[in-house]
């Protein structure tokens, strides 16, 4: 046997007894398969592929009751061309200047429109914030580096009105990895940057080279193929290693925020979570790691006391890297 692979036995992986009931449910409904890609040169069948997925996604938020707009207040803006949808929490502080960028997740293909709505009503009540989400461009017609630019003009905007210390940015999965690209370029442009991030399983390699790419390949009941079919879309024939594509690959010494990093132990992006998580320590970034028990990609679905565990651990790490700073009058 090649002494560089390690062959492991077929095995049954049973949900285990130590997580809440409710994650325990989640993990008891097992794998939903995705279907496969199309072809890079299929625009017409990623167009169909991405419009029945945010679909499926729009009902199952609507089905668990997550996507109400109960306390809080909604507004479509477009900022310098980019759509954004404002939050405000309406039991917000009156001296509450704070506002949490949000970069919505979807493998850098889906997530858009109403489904980027509902992704900012819960992220909003989430973080407690007022909040901006950036409604950005996708493939197939919108490849890198369109979504970055977008996210680096909402945030030029909000530089515009925040003083940088009452900015947070993040984002879950593809959100991620936007979130860390955004604060590397605006970084390297010049601009100031946030008070912190938050990376949430985050994308952070597009080369796949993580080990738990492969170890957790199979235990994820979210993140179920290893094609890279959706990361090579997003790329658009550019190098997988530019650092706005893959962060992990950038200089963080550099200058980055304080950040917050979260993924699960059945995490197929475990690994990128981690690596990125050392990175920043090396950098000597203040960065701290949450990796939740027998969690999949996403987590468990925003229903369950471990996610509201996370919520909390946000929450504080927003508030001791961001207070709320009354402006004094002028």
């Amino acid at each position: 046997m090649d002494r560089a692979l390690l062959q492991v036995p077929e095995r049954t992986i049973p949900v285990p007894t130590t997580v809440s009931p409710e994650a325990q449910a989640v993990l008891a409904m097992g794998v939903t398969p995705a279907p496969p890609y199309p072809a890079l040169d299929d625009a017409q069948g990623w167009r169909k592929m991405i419009s029945s997925t945010d679909a499926m996604v729009l009902a199952m938020f609507s089905q668990a009751g997550l996507t109400s707009p109960d306390g809080c207040k909604i507004e479509d803006l477009t900022v310098h061309g980019v759509p954004v949808f404002a939050v405000t929490p309406i039991d917000l502080a009156p001296d509450d200047e704070r506002i949490y960028l949000d970069i919505h997740g979807g493998a850098f293909i889906v997530g858009g429109g109403e489904v980027c709505r509902a992704i900012a009503t819960m992220a909003a009540r989430k973080v407690g914030m007022r909040l901006w989400s950036v409604d950005y461009r996708m493939p197939p017609e919108h490849p890198y580096p369109a979504a970055v630019d977008d996210c680096l003009v909402v945030y030029r905007a909000l530089l515009e009105e925040h003083r940088p210390e009452e900015i947070v940015i993040g984002g879950t999965s593809a959100g991620g990895n936007l979130t860390a690209a955004l604060i590397l370029r605006a970084r390297d442009e010049g601009f100031p940057l946030p008070a912190g991030a938050v990376l949430l399983t985050p994308a952070l390699d597009l080369t796949q080279s993580g080990d738990s790419f492969r170890t957790n390949l199979g235990v994820d009941t979210v993140i179920t193929t290893s094609d890279p079919g959706a990361f090579l879309l997003y790329a658009g024939g550019h190098d997988l290693k530019d650092p706005y594509l893959s962060p992990l690959f950038g200089d963080l010494s550099k200058g980055f925020p304080p950040t917050l990093l979260a993924s699960g132990t059945r995490d197929v992006l475990l690994s990128d979570t981690v690596r990125m998580h050392r990175a920043l320590r090396a950098a000597g970034v203040a960065a701290e790691l949450h990796v939740l028990e027998a969690a999949p990609h996403g987590f468990f679905r925003g229903r369950t006391p471990e996610d509201r565990e996370l919520d909390r651990e946000v929450r504080r790490f927003i508030d001791e890297y961001c207070p709320v700073r009354p402006r004094s009058l002028e």
